[in-house]
């Protein structure tokens, strides 16, 4: 068995593909390949539906965290052989993926709980933002409840960072 790892990370302002992800992780010493899909869903918010998200990113920096998150995840689980991210930035509609991840493992318990900490991570410390777009064409820049700068789940990110 190789010694090899690979780390794959991919933004993109196109349609993402589960099979894409899923075919980079692949290894014939691995049982298991463990998936995250997180997708846009349809929220009410102050009475305004939500018809679509639009991401933006500062791209290099998210390919520095990324390779840290990886770095990390290979000290926490040591049997982790590849992780590929893949995000999405610009719009993305209602029931699709904004985001896919897969981790290769020889077991399934470590790729398991390394992408629930993956997606965790990302999360909280990957810049990249998000706006709500709801059916009045009104917006809102949204925080993740899990980002390292958020002072209180309830505010967007312009609330937080005008109060820097």
């Amino acid at each position: 068995m190789s010694a090899e790892v690979r780390d794959v990370f991919k933004l993109s302002r196109d349609w993402l593909s589960v099979q894409e992800v899923v075919d980079t992780v692949s290894s014939s010493s691995c049982g298991a390949i463990s998936v995250f899909i997180g997708t846009t869903r349809e929220d009410q918010v102050d009475g305004r539906k939500v018809v679509g998200l639009e991401y933006e990113a500062y791209e290099s920096m998210v390919q520095s965290e990324l390779t840290k998150l990886c770095a990390d995840i290979r000290t926490r689980w040591p049997s982790v052989r590849h992780v590929c991210i893949h995000h999405r930035l610009g719009w993305v509609s209602v029931g699709e993926a904004s985001v896919i991840m897969a981790i290769s493992s020889p077991h399934r318990h470590e790729g398991q709980q390394a992408v629930q900490y993956c997606i965790s991570q990302l999360k909280a410390n990957a810049p990249i933002w998000k706006k709500e777009v709801y059916d009045n064409q009104e917006t809102s820049w949204r925080e993740n409840s899990e980002c390292s700068w958020s002072q209180s789940p309830e505010k967007t990110c312009s609330e937080s960072h005008n109060q820097n």
